[in-house]
């Protein structure tokens, strides 16, 4: 870059302090990250702002993501070169904001963790020892059983479940729309020792199906830290929160039916997308009904 160049750009970072009022650790950034561009420039023989386009910021995007660099990292960057760009607009040193619609590659998704069959047998055949562990027993088989959100299974009621029927109505989970769920024969045994039982903690005219100690309904972080406190007294190594249920009630299903659209609605999803990352975690299982089924899949050997 000339000297006119890298002066308007200490002018823009002397700007951010003095007029914008932004912090020393924020001018650093943006000055590590214009830096950056700068020597994209060199490289690239760009004297001058006005002669980047579009592509040379793409490139030089692309470069910065090829080093390893995050994507959040590069929206930092490009919200800095917009900034620079903008500024330079206002003082007719440029015609256009080469960066304006140059995005940063996505950031992949995040495998949700889950526990394989074994495991969630282990956990929930554990064995509850007091009427606190046989509550508990309940919620995290019906977690398990019905694939609740945490919020869904504290909003519970004991109006929302039909034993006999062997479903419950989730009244408004995420978007505030409702969902009838079935519950399996082996929450319905937990969920009815309970209901015996339940009247011990009544203290109160309560509809919730799972009471505190206190006659309470048992919030979202009551129920995380009853199923912390059953891990640790199980002797159970593995660290689990209560949505490794709601996702390893997803996967399972998902691997045994290979069903996305039912599996959507049993977790009350409104973008099949959402449901979709589950694919990923069956995916050798898919492969190899890929391998068996398509008519090409198989290389003929003469």
């Amino acid at each position: 870059m000339d000297a006119q160049a890298l002066s308007l750009l200490e002018e823009f970072l002397e700007q951010l302090q003095s007029e914008k009022r932004a912090s020393g650790h924020t001018v650093q950034n943006y000055r590590r990250d214009l830096q950056r561009l700068v020597e994209f420039c060199h490289q690239a023989e760009i004297s001058q702002w006005p002669a980047l386009q579009q592509s040379d910021i793409r490139s030089h995007i692309a470069a910065r993501h090829r080093q390893g660099i995050g994507s959040k990292s590069l929206q930092r960057e490009l919200s800095a070169i917009r900034s620079f760009f903008r500024f330079l607009l206002k003082k007719n040193q440029a015609t256009v904001n080469p960066a304006h619609f140059v995005k940063a590659p996505k950031q992949p998704r995040k495998l949700p963790k889950t526990l394989d069959v074994d495991q969630v047998t282990g956990l929930l055949e554990a064995g509850a020892e007091s009427i606190l562990e046989i509550r508990d027993q309940a919620m995290f088989e019906l977690f398990y059983s019905s694939g609740l959100r945490l919020s869904e299974l504290a909003a519970l009621n004991i109006s929302d479940i039909d034993l006999p029927d062997k479903t419950l109505v989730v009244q408004s989970g995420k978007g505030g729309k409702s969902r009838i769920l079935p519950v399996g024969g082996k929450a319905i045994s937990a969920i009815a020792q309970w209901s015996v039982l339940r009247g011990q903690f009544q203290k109160s005219i309560s509809d919730a199906l799972f009471l505190s100690q206190r006659g309470t309904r048992l919030g979202p972080r009551g129920i995380q830290r009853r199923l912390e406190h059953w891990c640790l007294k199980k002797g159970i190594a593995e660290h689990v929160h209560p949505h490794m249920l709601r996702h390893s009630f997803a996967s399972h299903l998902l691997e045994s039916s290979q069903d996305l659209r039912a599996v959507q609605e049993l977790l009350g999803h409104s973008n099949i997308s959402t449901t979709q990352i589950y694919t990923h975690l069956n995916f050798q299982h898919l492969a190899e009904v890929y391998d068996r089924s398509h008519p090409r899949a198989k290389k003929r050997i003469d």
